[in-house]
């Protein structure tokens, strides 16, 4: 609080003064300061997900059954506690110490550990593989191992043998079956129902087409070599395929339009109306869009986004939410719809994610486009955007989906006049201004594009410099210049200007020092004398004028 404070140095370092301090601070032994540690990093570590167990207020991934902690062979002293919710008296102490135990039910009996290496060895005599890696190996093996056998192949999919890898602690991985019946459903039906509901590696056969098999990865080895794990899980899928298969048959007896219609009874938000409201939208948006986008057509684009969101009030949609898009592209091509058509539905809602592919058909490209703009003008319309690491409606995301669309597809789409014209979308207006709402939603976009370029290489410098040259919102020309930049500063000349950048900047700094006075205001012609000087002024000024 005061600078006269003993621990506190004052020095001056050429003529600005700084403030030191200095103390001592004594080492401790590791094992005494471990507890602490290990307590801290338990207590305050957050999980995405946590629960409560044994009426305690401590939250955690899962329920803390033990606590194994050896320092140099021997237990490291220290408890945890939970507290109680009936009286805050009662509590539960789980002390540190050197014991543990295996499999829960292969091996349920604890162990002392006196080492990491006899940690490692007794827990796989206990029926754990504690090497995450390992397991995810061993589940790829096994996997294509059995598709081998079979005739069949697994396709690859890292994050589902990662997931797999998470769940087991000694993988039993085993084949199981479903009814040929069931092939009648869409590929992306059958394969949701495996991999994101059950977590079960589907099968194809060797022209791509799925086959009626499965792989799971079980934790439990069992005297009937898995039978009974097989059967149950059999049982388990064959229901939710006679679900899937009843939602088919259901949804296709009525038409997207006649699906359409219910769209009136669902909110797309509280303060920006029903999705019927934001379909009527994007048919507006989409083929103002469309204009501009090679080879669009402006029918297809309108019938398109009339039936982008239909699909949402089927039940298949109901039952599988991930499937929004892909169904109505099913749904649309079992009534006739033109496949451009059906396309778009399925895209508009792309690029989900930074790895999802981006849309490039010309039909698909307005839609996807107006769907986010939309979004994006209607949530900063309200003022509902993103605060810190809080972003519910997933506005980062649909920014990064506008600029992939736009730069992937090479368009040139100035991004006030489509904020303008989604914004005159709204009926009932929205709270704040067109021009608050077009100045701020551009400074964001622009945000996230900034982070795209230096994801893809660029420079902090090269893109401060390329964007700070003028408003501009036509993202093409802006990474344009930032990349023409970049090019230019590698070569000779780019250099040589810099060079002389620096020389100049820096006799200006030290004229700005002597005098006593900051010189950035705008050059007065006037006080040019030399014929160099007006020639250079003249250059610099036709420069700025044809950027």
């Amino acid at each position: 609080d005061s600078v006269d404070h003993p621990d506190i140095q004052k020095r001056k370092i050429k003529g600005t003064e700084f403030y030191f301090v200095k103390r001592s601070i004594a080492g401790q032994s590791t094992r005494g300061i471990l507890s602490k540690l290990i307590l801290d990093a338990i207590l305050e570590f957050r999980w995405p997900k946590s629960m409560r167990w044994d009426l305690g207020h401590l939250r955690w991934v899962r329920p803390i059954r033990s606590i194994l902690c050896l320092f140099d062979g021997h237990p490291v002293e220290g408890s945890l506690s939970i507290d109680a919710e009936s009286d805050g008296n009662v509590k539960k102490i789980i002390s540190f110490s050197n014991k543990t135990s295996g499999h829960r039910f292969l091996a349920p009996d604890p162990f002392t550990v006196k080492a990491f290496d006899d940690y490692q060895k007794k827990m796989r005599s206990a029926f754990v593989m504690i090497n995450s890696e390992e397991r995810r190996r061993l589940i790829a093996q096994k996997t294509e191992l059995l598709a081998k056998d079979l005739g069949l192949s697994s396709g690859a999919n890292e994050q589902l043998l990662e997931e797999n890898a998470g769940l087991v602690e000694w993988p039993i991985v085993l084949v199981g079956s479903f009814e040929k019946v069931f092939l009648s459903l869409p590929n992306e039906v059958l394969v949701t129902s495996m991999q994101r509901h059950q977590k079960y590696f589907p099968l194809y056969e060797q022209n791509g087409s799925l086959a009626p098999r499965f792989v799971m990865v079980a934790n439990l080895k069992t005297d009937d070599d898995g039978a009974a794990i097989v059967a149950g899980n059999e049982r388990v899928l064959r229901a939710r395929l006679f679900d899937a298969k009843f939602f088919w048959d259901s949804d296709r007896k009525v038409s997207l339009l006649d699906h359409a219609e219910q769209l009136g009874e669902i909110t797309f938000h509280a303060r920006l109306g029903s999705l019927s409201d934001k379909v009527d939208r994007l048919v507006k948006l989409s083929r103002k869009i469309a204009r501009s986008v090679p080879k669009a057509n402006m029918d297809f684009v309108k019938h398109a986004a009339l039936l982008c969101k239909a699909d949402l009030v089927t039940e298949m949609v109901g039952e599988f939410p991930e499937l929004q898009g892909v169904m109505g592209r099913h749904y649309a091509l079992h009534q006739g719809e033109k496949p451009a058509v059906a396309q778009a539905i399925a895209e508009h809602y792309g690029p989900i994610g930074p790895r999802d592919t981006c849309p490039s058909a010309p039909n698909s490209v307005p839609l996807a486009l107006a769907d986010k703009i939309d979004a994006l003008v209607g949530m900063f319309g309200i003022s509902e955007r993103p605060t810190g690491s809080k972003d519910p409606y997933a506005l980062r995301r649909a920014a990064l989906g506008v600029i992939r669309l736009i730069l992937e597809n090479d368009l040139r789409l100035p991004l006030a006049e489509l904020i303008n014209a989604s914004h005159g979308g709204y009926k009932d207006g929205l709270l704040c201004q067109l021009k608050e709402t077009s100045s701020s939603l551009i400074d964001f976009v622009l945000d996230r594009l900034k982070g795209h370029l230096r994801e893809s290489g660029y420079g902090h410098d090269v893109i401060n410099a390329a964007f700070g040259v003028s408003e501009e919102d036509d993202l093409w020309r802006l990474v344009a210049r930032t990349k023409a930049l970049k090019d230019f500063l590698k070569s000779s000349a780019g250099t040589d200007l810099l060079s002389a950048y620096i020389r100049a900047s820096n006799i200006v700094r030290i004229e700005e020092k002597a005098d006593g006075i900051v010189y950035d205001v705008e050059a007065n012609p006037e006080s040019l004398v030399q014929p160099e000087e007006l020639f250079l002024f003249e250059r610099l000024i036709s420069f700025k004028c044809e950027v």
